[in-house]
């Protein structure tokens, strides 16, 4: 294997450990060690075996993370507290422009008169996902407010109108984010690192050890950073769901009338758990900025980021955190997969009959549609069903 392939292989058994980590039942003294070890041999197995699909699996499963973790935040709301919140592609763009403006430099010179944004902060991508959160989660308690008054249908409506809203604002004040123009130039985390000359700051020895490596590779430093995220924001809601809070959420959403009769700020918890779906999307929105580069507001369709969220969680369970990362997956395998359909399709019918090649992507809505049919029929419980009880001191 040539040392560019270990490299590759070094980079894989980030998110391939971090898995078996969270499958494994051993004890933590032999689960860190096993999930090391077989990190390193999946991810050197899938270099040795199938080196040609690595790099479609790679940015296959850097979308799927990203969904992931947008599936998570919603399950916060919905699966936590019962909030019908349609409003999810507006907290992703909200994330994913307010990264872009602290990560980008301003435009200058030519640039200016083309390009405009409100400002460009060239901040660390660091600092751009942690002001997409808490600017995503100000923007979600400015909407709880008075929204969250609402039930079911309604709120869902309203949700829904307050994205759309949200997307327009993107689409048409060009001071803000170029409005209808793309934001581009989106710099990518670390990504000197793989460049020749790599970064100044990197140490000369571990540019030595990189070099092997070109840019275009850096699809493997990427999907372990948003692997790692997504990680840390599981184990944070998986601690949050198992703790007294978490608990009151619940029976928040089980019952209001008996929450508030045992002493629980009913209104208070639903507007927290609201802000904290709106704080994990808007991190998902940082994630998806980076990775894309280019994002405009056609990015953030609700069909394309709402409702395909809304499949992930309910296919994979809504309530458990691992059915929600494990829904993400299949239905944006599902859609990709339905992507190769649909183009087979429209090359086979164009001679033929180009009228139905035309609405051939339609298909692949109509699948997913078919798809959330049969989950409401046959499993509304998703394939990971809700753990009822969750306390670590009950048995």
């Amino acid at each position: 294997m040539d040392p560019a392939s270990v490299l590759k292989a070094i980079f894989l058994a980030v998110p391939l450990g971090l898995l078996a980590l969270a499958l494994l039942r051993l004890r933590w003294a032999a689960r860190i060690p096993a999930a090391i070890v077989i990190g390193l041999v999946a991810g050197y197995a899938l270099m040795a075996l199938i080196p040609g699909a690595v790099d479609y699996l790679v940015s296959f499963s850097i979308m799927a993370s990203i969904y992931a973790i947008l599936s998570l935040g919603l399950n916060s709301q919905w699966g936590y507290n019962g909030h019908l919140d349609f409003g999810v592609a507006g907290f992703f763009a909200v994330g994913a422009f307010t990264s872009a403006l602290f990560i980008t430099a301003p435009p200058s010179g030519l640039m200016a008169q083309y390009a405009h944004q409100a400002f460009g902060l060239q901040a660390p991508f660091l600092v751009g996902l942690v002001a997409a959160g808490v600017i995503s989660g100000i923007v979600g308690l400015l909407v709880a407010l008075p929204v969250l008054r609402l039930r079911t249908d309604f709120l869902a409506i309203a949700t829904l109108g307050i994205a759309e809203i949200i997307r327009l604002i993107f689409q048409n004040e060009r001071w803000l984010a170029n409005g209808p123009q793309p934001l581009s130039g989106i710099p990518q985390p670390l990504s000197c690192v793989f460049e020749h000359p790599a970064c100044s700051w990197l140490p000369a020895s571990v540019a030595s050890l990189l070099s092997p490596l070109q840019p275009r590779d850096y699809g493997f430093l990427f999907l372990a950073l948003t692997v790692i995220v997504l990680a840390v924001v599981y184990l944070v809601l998986e601690t949050a769901v198992r703790s007294p809070w978490g608990r009151a959420l619940r029976a928040v959403r089980d019952d209001e009338a008996s929450a508030a009769m045992n002493g629980k700020n009913v209104t208070s918890l639903r507007v927290q758990s609201f802000v904290l779906g709106a704080v994990v999307m808007g991190v998902g929105g940082a994630l998806y900025a980076s990775y894309m580069v280019t994002i405009d507001y056609s990015h953030f369709e609700p069909l394309f980021a709402t409702f395909l969220v809304w499949v992930m969680l309910m296919l994979g369970g809504s309530g458990n955190n691992r059915g929600a990362v494990l829904g993400a997956f299949v239905i944006w395998g599902v859609w990709s997969g339905t992507g190769y359909l649909t183009d087979v399709l429209q090359t086979s019918l164009s001679g033929v009959l180009p009228q139905i090649a035309s609405r051939t992507a339609f298909l692949r809505w109509m699948l997913v549609g078919i798809l959330l049919a049969l989950i409401v029929l046959y499993r509304p419980e998703g394939i990971l069903k809700e753990q009822k009880v969750v306390s670590r001191f009950l048995k």
